[in-house]
Parts: structure tokens; C-alpha cells; sequence
């Protein structure tokens, strides 16, 4: 590898997770560090989902970084095009812009035992790194399911992450496919234009009101001459998302106020007995994400709406057919059918110690201590990890707390490096990897996630959760505060002598 560029640090995405790690690391001192993108922006998730109606559904002063106070958000809960804009204004406020390689997508990055670094092939070159941090996030990669004949189909399709906003929509029979977050505010979106519109429903939704609103220019005026306002009003939607949590992981027979409020919204706006039974679901609300619009309803009852209470089985021509033998003709198919989120294709392209990469080792489910490191890729961390997401606040709480974890690992490295002969590599436990997943999924057992009576995203091939954090965000800012040297392995470059045997010594954990 002699002749590539060697950083400290190279970090996957450039979404939320790896602006935050690359504001962290410059405020924490270390600049020898790059941001690799695919695209040819900033933004992850906020970039690509550009699709009609796009917009997110936690309030806009918490879905954003602490050190990185927004007082002009134009909205309670801002949309696509204000999310994007607020993180190329991070990338430009912070300095962040030289780190950045854009066009330069991880094809497989693999861990060198011996010198105890990452090499990394892109698309835009190769390089080595000291530490590698994935933030590619659950939310980068859409999921289209195999539809039987749908290669056939004559007419457009795309996912809503990959929107062709060259097509227009005006008088076209649309079958969107799905009824998850993005597909409740399409439909709204696109119903006024589509000539018919059919909705495939494989399980209803639980919809809340959506308390959305415009914030007046006094108000901005306010947060920006006194920080502190901004400040409080974040405190407060954090304490209530806080308090709710207990219902969601403890006790969710607390759910029910919360589920006769949700069908109180859907008989407010749905009067047809026959099209309101095909929305009310069968299961504890808050098993799947509870999901909030004022629009989504109002659209259904629209009369070039039609909704059909069955996924999609088949594609036959232009005919689609459903899982209970409805037929629908469409010009178009938006798939709003969610991404890979148990099975990242990222796990694919990383290849830890033996060559074995992530996806192997998580080929029984995915798990990292703390939601960070796993065992056999050492000096390797994932921000939005297994067992991290939320089910009813922000992920940038989250992403923060990780971040935190992030400088003490370096600085553990740091110091593991001066005090002793050469450089040093941390390597999760495999007993504390165990040990953590296993604690996350006892407590898994008293949600709702689990006694709700749904099967949601939130669940892999074999029905455990891997992907929600069953507690409070406060109680996960406590656990990632400091490393733990003693749930890691140090290893240690071997000593340059003549005839010595390649690989990296293991010692026992220090304390820190």
C-alpha cells in the first residue's frame, strides 16, 4: 500500500451521522481525517429522498445537532429541502468542506492485522486510515421486493428514495406500493395530479394528527437574539419524547389513550365504514412507528383514490395484481416499500480480522457492543448501529451520544499508543458483544416492539429486534460516555524484526 494517502480517521457518509463525526473530530483536535461520499453532495438521507411531500416527522429544533442551533427553521416540523440546506450550512459553518470526498463510494475496505489499518478502495481512489467509522445510516440503501413480473411492466418505476421527478405524474394511473412514512405523505402529495391513484396496503398504519405549523418571523427573530429560547424549546420536546418511553418499553398497555386518539383521527376523516375498516389496524400502536399526517386520510377518501387492504403479489403487463386477487391498471409503480435496514449492504464491503466480513458475522442478526464495535473489526465503529433507533424521538440524540463514544475511543488509542512501543488497535470482546446484545434483548421482550402483535421493519429474518434501542435517550448518552477498555482487546503491531511472524499480539485490557 506504500504511495496511498494515510488519514487518522475515514468516515463513510456524509448524512448526519458523518457531518456530526467530522465536527466532533475537528472540535476534539484531530483534522487528519476524511468524509467519503458516494454522491456528488452532502446530505445522506435528506438528498436522496427528495420526493414529494418529503418531509420529517419529529419537530425541527430536536432533529438537529446541540452544537448547532438552527432559530430560522420555518416550520415545527421542517421539510426535505430545509434539512438539506441546514446540513450543507453545517458543512460550510464548521469548515468541514476539504474533508469531504464526494464521488467516492466504499467498495470494500479490509483490516491489515499486521499494520494495524484500514485499506479502503473507492471509486475515487484508495487510501489507508488508522480508524474506520461507518455512518451510512439504516436509511441509504431502498428495498424493492421481487414482484413477480415486474420486470415486465411497461410504464415507470422507481423507489421513493430515488425519485424521477422528470416524469409527470398529470392524469397517470399511479399504484403506490406501501403505506410507511414516506408513502403517507406521497399520496397526499401526488393525489391532486394523478388521474388514478391506487394504494397497496399490506398493513395499515397507525396515524396520528401532526401538529405542524408555521413559526412566525417574531418567533425566529426571538431564538436568533436569545439562543437560550431555542435552547428550552429542544429541552422540552426531549423531556416529553422522555417520558413517553416507558409506555413503549415497559408497560404498553399505556398505549391505549394513545391508540383511541388515532382512531378518533381516522373516523374524523374517514366516514365510510368499509374503506375505515381497511385503515384500522389490528395491533398495539407503537409496535410499528406511529406515523403523523393531517393529509394522509383526506387523500384516501379522494374519488380517483382507491385502496386496496392487500400487498402486491404480481405484476402482469400493466395490470397489477394483489395478494387477495384485486386487480388495478397502472401507468407507474412508487415503491414506498422502505430500505435495508437489518441487512445494510455496507456489511458487505467490510472485511475485519481473517477476512471475514461484517455481513458473515451477522449473518445470525446484526449486534455491536453498545451499538458501536463489533468483535473481529477492530478500530471500527458504526454511528446508527444495531440496536440504536428510536421509536419516538430524534435519531440525532443518538447520533451525538455515539459520537461522544467516538473521541474517547480515539483518545483511549491515543494514550494506549504513547505508552507503549508503536501504534495499538481496539477490538470489541466477543463475550462483551454477547453480553450487551444479550442484556438489549431481554429487556426487548416487554416492548411493544415485541407484544404488539406486528411484524415491522424493526425485525429481522429471524424476528428479533436488532435495530431499536429499548430505553431512554438519556440512559444511552450514559452508556457510550466513556470506553470501557476492559470489554476490548489491545493488540499491538508486531515488532520489525528480522524474520518475525506477521499478524498483530494480542494483550489483556489495560484499565484506563
Amino acid at each position: 500500500m506504500a504511495g496511498h494517502e494515510h488519514v487518522r480517521v475515514a468516515v463513510i457518509g456524509s448524512g448526519f451521522g458523518g457531518l456530526g463525526a467530522a465536527v466532533r473530530l475537528r472540535r476534539a483536535g484531530v483534522t487528519d481525517f476524511v468524509v467519503l461520499e458516494r454522491r456528488d453532495s452532502v446530505g445522506g438521507t435528506w438528498r436522496d429522498n427528495s420526493y414529494p411531500g418529503c418531509a420529517c416527522d419529529v419537530p425541527s429544533h430536536l432533529y438537529s445537532f446541540s452544537f448547532a442551533p438552527n432559530p430560522d427553521w420555518p416550520r415545527t416540523f421542517s421539510g426535505q429541502e430545509h434539512i438539506r440546506a441546514y446540513l450543507e450550512r453545517v458543512a460550510d459553518t464548521f469548515g468541514l468542506r476539504p474533508h469531504i470526498r464526494c464521488n467516492a463510494e466504499v467498495t470494500e475496505a479490509r483490516w491489515d492485522g499486521e499494520e494495524l489499518r484500514w485499506e479502503i478502495d473507492t471509486t475515487g481512489g484508495t487510501l489507508t486510515a488508522d480508524v474506520l467509522v461507518s455512518a451510512t445510516g439504516p436509511l441509504s440503501d431502498p428495498k424493492i421486493p421481487g414482484v413477480p413480473g415486474l420486470d415486465g411492466f411497461p410504464g415507470k418505476v422507481f423507489h421513493s428514495a430515488q425519485w424521477d421527478h422528470d416524469y409527470d405524474l398529470r392524469g397517470k394511473r399511479v399504484a403506490v406500493i406501501g403505506t410507511g412514512a414516506s408513502a403517507i405523505q406521497i399520496v397526499p402529495a401526488i393525489q391532486p395530479v394523478a388521474g388514478r391513484l391506487t394504494v397497496f396496503q399490506r398493513t395499515p398504519p397507525w396515524v396520528m394528527p401532526r401538529m405542524d405549523r408555521e413559526i412566525g418571523a417574531l418567533e425566529r427573530r426571538l431564538h436568533a437574539a436569545v439562543p437560550a429560547t431555542g435552547a428550552l424549546r429542544r429541552r422540552l420536546l426531549w423531556l416529553v419524547r422522555e417520558l413517553q418511553v416507558g409506555a413503549f418499553t415497559r408497560h404498553p398497555a399505556r398505549m391505549g389513550l394513545v391508540e383511541k386518539l388515532a382512531k378518533h383521527h381516522l373516523h374524523r376523516a374517514v366516514k365510510d365504514p368499509e374503506l375505515r375498516a381497511k385503515l384500522t389496524p389490528d395491533y398495539r400502536i407503537g409496535c410499528k412507528r406511529i406515523l403523523l399526517s393531517n393529509t394522509y386520510y383526506p387523500a384516501l377518501v379522494r374519488p380517483n383514490v382507491d385502496v386496496v387492504a392487500s400487498g402486491l403479489a404480481e405484476v402482469r403487463g400493466s395490470t397489477l395484481v394483489a395478494s387477495d386477487g384485486t386487480e388495478a391498471e397502472a401507468d407507474a409503480i412508487v415503491f414506498g416499500t422502505g430500505f435495508r435496514v437489518t441487512d445494510m449492504p455496507i456489511a458487505r464491503r467490510i472485511r475485519g480480522v481473517g477476512g471475514i466480513t461484517l455481513a458473515e458475522s451477522w449473518k445470525d442478526g446484526m449486534e455491536a457492543l453498545r451499538g458501536s464495535t463489533a468483535a473481529g473489526f477492530p478500530n471500527f465503529m458504526t454511528i446508527i448501529g444495531p440496536n440504536t433507533g428510536l421509536g419516538n424521538s430524534s435519531m440525532i440524540l443518538v447520533i451525538e451520544a455515539q459520537l461522544t463514544y467516538l473521541v474517547d475511543y480515539l483518545r483511549q488509542l491515543g494514550a494506549l499508543t504513547a505508552a507503549g512501543a508503536g501504534r495499538a488497535a481496539l477490538d470489541a470482546r466477543p463475550e462483551a458483544v454477547r453480553s450487551w446484545n444479550d442484556r438489549i434483548q431481554r429487556r426487548m421482550e416487554r416492548t411493544v416492539w415485541t407484544t404488539g402483535g406486528c411484524d415491522s421493519w424493526y425485525l429481522d429474518a429471524r424476528g428479533r429486534n436488532t435495530t431499536v434501542w429499548p430505553g431512554t435517550t438519556g440512559e444511552f448518552r450514559r452508556v457510550t460516555r466513556r470506553v470501557d477498555l476492559a470489554e476490548y482487546e489491545v493488540l499491538r503491531a508486531p515488532a520489525r524484526t528480522a524474520g518475525a511472524a506477521g499478524g498483530a499480539g494480542r494483550t489483556a485490557a489495560e484499565a484506563a
